[in-house]
């Protein structure tokens, strides 16, 4: 069986300042303390003896592994990607880092989104990827605009209720 993957989609390398600051003390976080610990716990069961039945060695160095894996990609990701900050040209429009209010036309109900860049998407906080369909759609419409966009399972008509970039 190969190991070989179709090349993941690109993504757009925006992030806000506060995802570039969580992505970073994730990188500290892993670099300074956690990737340590593991080498220390690492040598410890090297030293108990043979290897190849010690569960504890074979654990610690998947971990450590994973570890390195993570680091890597983020110390790519980071030189990679752009900080936005500040609301654009045109505060009355939806662009990356607006906080927009829908209301979906069907179901009558309002749902307030933040578009971000898709290393800081969080659905429990409302964060949605700019690469996403629902901001996709929404891009570059305002206030009181209707909108058409393809969901999982349906069809969904939204109206734009309002557009902000505070906070």
């Amino acid at each position: 069986m190969s190991r070989w993957r179709p090349p993941a989609e690109k993504s757009t390398a925006l992030i806000t300042p506060a995802g570039h600051a969580t992505l970073k003390a994730e990188l500290e976080q892993l670099w300074r303390v956690r990737r340590p610990e593991v080498v220390k716990a690492l040598a410890a069961a090297a030293a108990e003896g043979d290897r190849s039945e010690n569960a504890e060695y074979t654990y610690r160095k998947k971990q450590l592994g994973e570890i390195d894996r993570r680091v890597r990609y983020l110390s790519k990701r980071l030189e990679a990607l752009r900080v936005v900050a500040g609301p654009p040209s045109d505060p009355q429009a939806v662009f990356f880092g607006a906080l927009v209010e829908l209301e979906d036309l069907q179901t009558g109900q309002t749902a307030r989104y933040r578009v971000v860049g898709p290393d800081e998407t969080d659905a429990a906080l409302g964060h949605i990827s700019i690469d996403s369909p629902l901001a996709r759609a929404m891009l570059r419409k305002r206030v009181d605009d209707q909108f058409e966009v393809a969901l999982p399972g349906r069809n969904g008509s939204f109206v734009i209720v309002a557009v902000s970039y505070a906070g």
